[in-house]
């Protein structure tokens, strides 16, 4: 069967057709399947969450309308419950990916923790946007695919066909320009 456009599925959703559902899976199954296990490293639990991703953009659309950004919606949901699942499953230990990430970005990122950091998430998030947009493709990519995505340094060099030091020092570099632009911008890191 050949893959249903963006626009065409959202409107079966829209339309409350459970077609959407199997339309969703067939052209982005396997690429929600994949951002969730390189979270949980859980092939099941990545299913799982695979299929809540279908259930959440069942209830999510409407109101919301992702004509044009259909698989980033789904990517965010598929990235928030798969972290939903990570912390329950790491209630008494923090797993060591995240450790390990919040670490890299706590050099470059103000805290959330009060409630006026909170209130300036949103904020700081289309400051990190416009500081990404700022930057080739390649260093903005492998930035994503680090901590949006959470991939490994060993799976970012891969793809990138790059060598581990050498992704291990461009993100060095972007944290570091991250940082300065945030500070220019008013942050107190």
């Amino acid at each position: 069967m050949k893959a249903l456009e963006d626009y065409r599925i959202v409107e079966l959703y829209l339309a409350r057709d459970e077609t959407a559902l199997f339309s969703t899976a067939c052209k982005y199954g396997a690429k929600l399947r994949n951002l969730a296990n390189s979270i949980l490293d859980d092939p099941a639990t990545a299913e799982e969450c695979e299929n809540d991703t279908y259930m959440e953009a069942w209830n999510l659309i409407p109101p919301h309308e992702p004509h044009t950004y259909l698989f980033a919606f789904l990517a965010r949901i598929t990235r928030n419950i798969a972290l939903d699942c990570c912390r329950k499953r790491n209630r008494t230990k923090r797993s060591a990916l995240l450790v390990e990430l919040t670490d890299e970005m706590e050099q470059c990122i103000p805290s959330p923790s009060d409630t006026e950091g909170q209130v300036d998430g949103i904020i700081l998030g289309e400051a990190i946007s416009s500081f990404l947009r700022t930057l080739p493709q390649e260093r903005r990519n492998v930035f994503i695919r680090r901590y949006w995505y959470m991939e490994s340094i060993a799976s970012v060099s891969k793809r990138f066909s790059m060598s581990e030091s050498k992704v291990k020092s461009l993100l060095f570099r972007v944290r570091n320009d991250l940082r300065n632009y945030l500070i220019k911008e008013g942050y107190t890191l």
